[in-house]
This record gives structure tokens, C-alpha cells and sequence, in this order.
């Protein structure tokens, strides 16, 4: 049997869509920004939230406030670059699809 790289063989278990999305979108954005040569100041930022981005959603249970943080600070570090803005508003609604962020509740609070 023949498989393209992204197929894997099937286990069993049921993968969440929104986890599958999010990887989906956040792979894209990350593409994109390796394609866009232009210089910019915080490239390294958003490079570095997008794989933490994925590596949220592999875990296979992301806590919606650390996406939706990293959701701030990769749109903060690629400003308004006008080529890229499809593919963030892609990462930007794979993250709503999690709900609401609930900021995490501090011991004695």
C-alpha cells in the first residue's frame, strides 16, 4: 500500500479536529513566513511561538490561554505584513475553535 507523507496508518485512536487544524494552519504560517524573504525585526519571535504552537497541539491537550498568548505574540511579531495575513487569520481561527482563554488560577487566589 502506498501512503503520501502525510497520511499516517490508522490506530485506533480518534485525533481532535481542532488539534489537527491548528497543526494544519500553524505548519502553513510557518511555511509561509520560510517563503517570505523580506526582512523582519521579530522573525525569530514568531518562528519560535509557531513551533511552540505545535508543540502545544501535539501534546493533544493545549491550555487555551497559552495559545491564545502565543496567538498575541506571533501576530505582534509579523505586524501588519500583508502576505502573510491569510495564513494568521488561518492560525488566528484554528485557536478560537478551543473556546475562551480562562487565565490560570494562582495557588490562594
Amino acid at each position: 500500500m502506498v501512503r503520501s507523507v502525510e497520511q499516517r496508518p490508522v490506530t485506533g485512536e480518534t485525533v481532535d479536529p481542532r488539534v489537527a487544524g491548528l497543526r494544519s494552519a500553524v505548519a502553513r504560517l510557518r511555511r509561509e513566513l520560510a517563503g517570505h524573504r523580506v526582512e523582519l525585526a521579530d522573525r525569530e519571535i514568531a518562528e519560535d511561538e509557531l513551533a511552540a504552537l505545535d508543540a502545544m497541539a501535539v501534546s493533544g491537550a493545549p491550555e487555551v490561554w497559552r495559545l491564545r498568548r502565543s496567538l498575541l505574540l506571533v501576530a505582534g511579531s509579523l505586524g501588519s505584513v500583508s502576505a502573510l495575513a491569510e495564513a494568521l487569520a488561518a492560525v488566528r481561527h484554528a485557536v478560537e475553535l478551543f473556546g475562551p482563554a480562562v487565565p490560570p488560577q494562582r495557588p490562594g487566589a
